[in-house]
């Protein structure tokens, strides 16, 4: 047993095009976990789970978006999209945008976040996106520093970004530049 406590856990992060056994469940878990822990999504409280299930099969099937999930021992525990613009967008045809970036309570602290955000940067680059955009809660902490430390650069603020029971909460845009100096077109 001690072996276990002192292994490393294993941490991967794929491109979900089509829900494999047991994985939509364990996505709805973690989504549960997340939303009443206060980490990412703008849900107050869980859905109910056919909603959840809804909501994750309906973004498999946006061809605006790409679904990143990560899995910490074999089991989901997190997940990024990421959101391209319209082809009727085509000023911002440069520029994705990151949604839906967490990690569940229970397996936070092990660099999932860092991982899927860096797999969702790289899909960016892949589909030929020099920028990438998200936005996040002044409360959500952790995630901001996940995102200053991998170069998001903040560029504005919203008073009022959120609102959870009577408060109002502010909300941080970021961007970040995925064209590295030398890739830089003169």
């Amino acid at each position: 047993m001690d072996a276990m406590k002192n292994s490393k856990p294993i941490l991967n992060v794929g491109l979900l095009e089509e829900f494999k056994p047991g994985e939509i469940q364990e996505l709805c878990k973690s989504t549960e976990e997340a939303i009443t822990a206060g980490i990412g999504f703008s849900w107050i409280n869980p859905p109910p789970r056919i909603e959840l299930e809804k909501y994750w099969k309906g973004v498999l099937l946006v061809p605006s978006r790409s679904l990143l999930i990560g899995k910490l021992d074999g089991v989901v525990a997190g997940s990024l999209q990421l959101v391209f613009p319209l082809k009727s967008n085509e000023s911002s045809a440069f520029s994705a945008s990151i949604d839906t970036h967490f990690v569940a309570p229970w397996a936070r602290g092990n660099g999932l976040a860092k991982m899927l955000l860096e797999s969702g940067e790289e899909l960016a680059r892949i589909k030929g996106y020099s920028q990438i955009l998200l936005e996040v809660r002044e409360t959500q902490e952790r995630a901001i520093s996940v995102y200053e430390v991998g170069g998001y650069i903040r560029w504005g603020k919203l008073p009022t970004y959120h609102k959870i029971g009577e408060q109002k909460i502010a909300g941080y845009f970021y961007y970040k530049n995925l064209v590295k100096n030398k890739d830089k077109i003169k």
